[in-house]
């Protein structure tokens, strides 16, 4: 009995924790319609830099206390409103989504920047040299009493601010009609204000309790959060006192998790990835009421040529041949990874771009395929690949049966709760049998991944898998340029435009979903395997949660609905490790970036290969300028091969040889004389024809 009293009091301690961080999410939600993934990247950059003030620098806890919560956290509050939030505010929810996922991935990269992950930061716990009090048989530390004291005083403000306070009043409002409160002298850009600081403000106290207790990691720290999330949707993003009851049930369930949990090696993983199992079967027993925000500003997609796309498909590989002719072994092993990260990228079109679903599991199913490829494909056979796909597919239709009752930000936190269950449980348990088949994943460890053998050719060396990834995300943005052409994929649009409407109309959401997340898995599997052959070997870290962030962010940036997205996500991903190659102290820069990117999204909803293809379309149809271009390339190219010229020489010319020719093709031409109900057809639509076409009418 004591010792059930006692893993009750540790259990309630960290639920207050949960309660407190949570209560700041459900209060920036209910006030401006945002859910905030990086809510726990607050809490962790505050803790880190409680740690540098009381123990970096020996400042006094009350004054490191002061600059934390009632300068830094406000301070941090403010500016992600004003500048992150204010300009997608007018988006849709799934660029609002983006935005806080941007911030989650850089707060993550610039902790590490600052602090060094490989250094241990000790932080003691409130009162440590203070005595323990008993309560009965249980012992209760100062610290674990502080934590619920704390939860309860928040509890109380937080009553007492919404309930009795004019500020309060105006959130509430703002949460039910942000027009109609305009009109009784209620400003909703304050109340999102409000919301924004203090949300914040308790995320730092949050973290600042709970470091003592865990490692200070930063992407242990921001995850964490996922613990807050369940609580959050126990209380279904709108009421306190549910989130504090399921801040309860959390924390309850990992310390007696902790205590009786039996002890052998496939378990250990279990109490680890508790919290996102509880986030998923609450996810699915609760009904969830419609989301704020859930207004769509649909971006158009259009259905991409079968001869341009394998135009672009041999650009892929010619792009290919070019840098596995030009790079070495070990640069090849560097940036070969363009193509088969771009074909993972690419399972973001049918899924998010043509669906609409939102998925941020998608590495984790390429890791699914890496390990099937690693352990079923040792001595090179074909088949195994196409089994890495059919497995990694029939992940992703597990993950699309329970999704079906999500959407939204429910179905990001589904999908992010189920990366989490396979980075802490699944992908760490040794090898197991089942039904009398010996089960092997990362065997905690390692896995070694081989090449294939092709028609009796052992494709080993780096060049040769560079250019069999560039082939197959040739072939696969093919196959999604089809998709997007066919009947199938019309109905994913029309699922994307309205579910409602669609299964009105007779479509089946199960099998749509199924299928769709399905195909989407099984891209990212043959993404994973190749990216594992181009490794040698692959470790579980590789296709964690944390890891998956910057590629989702980066196939955002270039547009979710565009077939090209493949081959832009791979290079912008990767390309900027040539800048670690010119000098090593820019990696944190260069992990900065993806995080950097996304954030500007507010700038270009629509993406950045439509903009690029605009830019550069002139040059395509330009019978001097294509033609003068493509020989200097190839002239270059050989030159490069002659060792002539270097790498850099070939790469900065090739760039600037580029924009002087796009610049030549894009000059103004003598147009020939366009009737005008052809204006925006036979030539584009400029902004004067509307004003044309005005007198025009009033003149008639």
């Amino acid at each position: 009995m004591e010792q059930f009293l006692t893993f009750g009091i540790v259990g309630l301690s960290t639920a207050a924790i949960y309660a407190v961080i949570g209560s700041g999410l459900v209060l920036t939600y209910v006030t401006t319609g945002v859910f905030n993934f990086a809510h726990g990247a607050a809490g962790m950059l505050a803790a880190f830099c409680y740690w540098q003030f009381t123990v970096g620098w020996g400042w006094p806890v009350p004054v490191a206390l002061a600059l934390v919560l009632l300068v830094l956290a406000p301070g941090f509050g403010l500016a992600v409103e004003r500048v992150l939030m204010r300009p997608v505010q007018h988006l849709g929810e799934a660029e609002r989504l983006v935005m806080t996922v941007a911030l989650l991935s850089g707060a993550i990269a610039a902790a590490r920047w600052i602090w060094d992950p490989n250094v241990p930061r000790p932080l003691d716990t409130f009162f440590a040299d203070r005595r323990p009090f008993h309560l009965g048989p249980a012992t209760v530390t100062w610290h674990q009493a502080l934590t619920m004291t704390v939860a309860l005083a928040v509890a109380a403000a937080l009553w007492f601010l919404l309930n009795r306070t004019r500020t309060g009043t105006e959130m509430r409002a703002t949460v039910d009609d942000p027009a109609l409160a305009r009109l009784t002298g209620a400003d909703p850009a304050r109340a999102g204000r409000t919301a924004w600081i203090l949300g914040t403000q308790l995320a730092a106290i949050g973290g600042i309790l709970i470091a003592p207790t865990v490692a200070l990691d930063a992407s242990q720290l921001s995850l964490l959060i996922v613990s807050a999330y369940t609580a959050a949707v126990f209380g279904r993003l709108r009421s306190l006192p549910l989130t504090f009851l399921g801040a309860v049930v959390v924390g309850c369930v990992e310390s007696y998790l902790t205590g009786y949990l039996p002890q052998n090696d496939y378990l250990p993983g279990l109490r680890l990835a508790a919290p996102a199992l509880l986030l998923f079967l609450t996810l699915l027993v609760f009904r969830h009421p419609r989301l704020r925000g859930r207004e769509r500003r649909l971006v158009r997609v259009p259905a991409p040529s079968l001869r341009g796309t394998a135009v672009f498909a041999a650009a892929t590989v010619g792009f290919a041949l070019v840098l596995a002719t030009v790079l070495g072994e070990a640069d090849l092993v560097t940036y070969g990874p363009i193509f088969s990260l771009g074909i993972v990228a690419l399972s973001y079109v049918p899924l998010a771009g043509y669906a609409g679903q939102i998925s941020l599991c998608q590495l984790s199913m390429a890791g699914i395929g890496a390990v099937v490829w690693g352990h079923l494909g040792a001595h090179g056979q074909l088949w195994a690949l196409a089994a890495a796909i059919a497995v990694s597919a029939a992940a992703g239709a597990l993950v699309a049966v329970p999704a079906l009752r999500f959407s939204g930000v429910y179905l990001a936190l589904g999908t992010a709760a189920f990366a989490v269950v396979l980075d802490r449980w699944i992908f760490t348990l040794p090898s197991f049998d089942v039904l009398g088949v010996r089960i092997a994943l990362f065997d905690q460890g390692s896995v070694d991944m081989a090449g294939p053998d092709v028609f009796g050719l052992r494709l080993d060396a780096a060049a040769e898998l560079t250019v069999l990834a560039a082939v197959l995300l040739g072939l696969s943005s093919l196959a999604v340029a089809w998709l997007r052409r066919s009947g199938f994929g019309r109905r994913l649009i029309a699922l994307r435009d309205s579910e409602a409407a669609y299964a009105t109309l007779g479509g089946n959401l199960l099998v749509a979903k199924v299928l769709v997340f399905a195909l989407s898995a099984g891209i990212a599997g043959l993404g994973g395997a190749l990216y594992g052959m181009q490794q040698q070997a692959v470790t579980a870290e590789q296709f964690s949660l944390v890891a998956g962030l910057p590629i989702f962010l980066v196939a955002v940036i270039g547009g979710l609905g565009a077939v090209g997205n493949g081959l832009f996500a791979g290079t912008a991903f990767v390309g900027p490790n040539i800048l670690i190659g010119l000098a090593s102290w820019t990696q944190n820069i260069v992990s900065v970036l993806p995080a950097l990117a996304g954030m500007g999204l507010g700038h270009s909803p629509q993406g950045l290969i439509s903009r690029f293809r605009s830019q550069w379309e002139p040059l395509g149809r330009d019978r001097i300028a294509l033609p003068a271009l493509l020989g200097v390339l190839a002239l270059g190219w050989v030159l490069r091969l002659t060792d002539v010229i270097n790498g850099w020489t070939l790469l900065l010319g090739s760039l600037v040889v580029a924009y002087a020719l796009r610049a030549y093709a894009s000059r103004p031409q003598d147009e020939p004389d366009v009737p005008v109900e052809w204006w925006g057809i036979r030539r584009p639509w400029r902004p004067q024809d509307g004003e044309v076409l005005a007198r025009g009418t009033a003149g008639g």
